[in-house]
């Protein structure tokens, strides 16, 4: 089965099948690159999209990726919607905690770069007339977001991010 992937990274958006065997999360986390076939690239900078062809982009370049693969989500988890800024995106989903999660008290943190988003939105702040990018489920790279804002402390899902609580009523 062919995976298809949307990558976006600071300098544009790839989008292409995922060009190895497995799970998009093994490809982003194996500290390699990201393996595209038949990729087009979309730059920022005004020129035209390539033709189809194969294309492989750092893990660590990747900001967010969207895909149409199964990504196991977890059955009993409780979800909470985030916003989330990330070079030039902003991304909007919702993340699973287990339930009675405390952020405060949590003695386990996230493991991998790669953290998975539920129902996402992405689009370019600078560029609003290019659109939004929707997605049943992204990997967005913790380390490479710049700004949260959401209804519980995360900061340590996202080192070195500035953080905006939002209250909940």
């Amino acid at each position: 089965m062919s995976i298809h992937v949307d990558a976006y990274t600071s300098q544009g958006l790839a989008r292409g099948i995922l060009g190895r065997p497995g799970a998009l999360r093994d490809a982003l986390e194996d500290g390699g690159s990201l393996p595209l076939e038949r990729a087009a690239w979309m730059g920022f900078d005004g020129s035209a999209a390539s033709a189809p062809g194969s294309l492989a982009i750092s893990s660590d370049d990747v900001l967010v990726a969207v895909a149409d693969d199964d990504t196991g989500t977890p059955v009993h988890a409780a979800w909470h919607h985030i916003e989330l800024e990330a070079g030039p995106y902003a991304i909007e989903g919702d993340l699973a905690t287990l339930p009675g999660f405390d952020p405060g008290r949590a003695l386990t943190r996230p493991s991998g770069g790669f953290l998975l988003l539920r129902d996402v939105r992405v689009s370019v702040r600078d560029l609003p007339e290019a659109g939004v990018g929707v997605g049943d489920h992204a990997l967005v790279n913790r380390y490479a977001v710049d700004r949260i804002r959401a209804d519980l402390m995360l900061g340590f899902f996202f080192p070195g991010a500035a953080v905006d609580e939002i209250s909940v009523s």
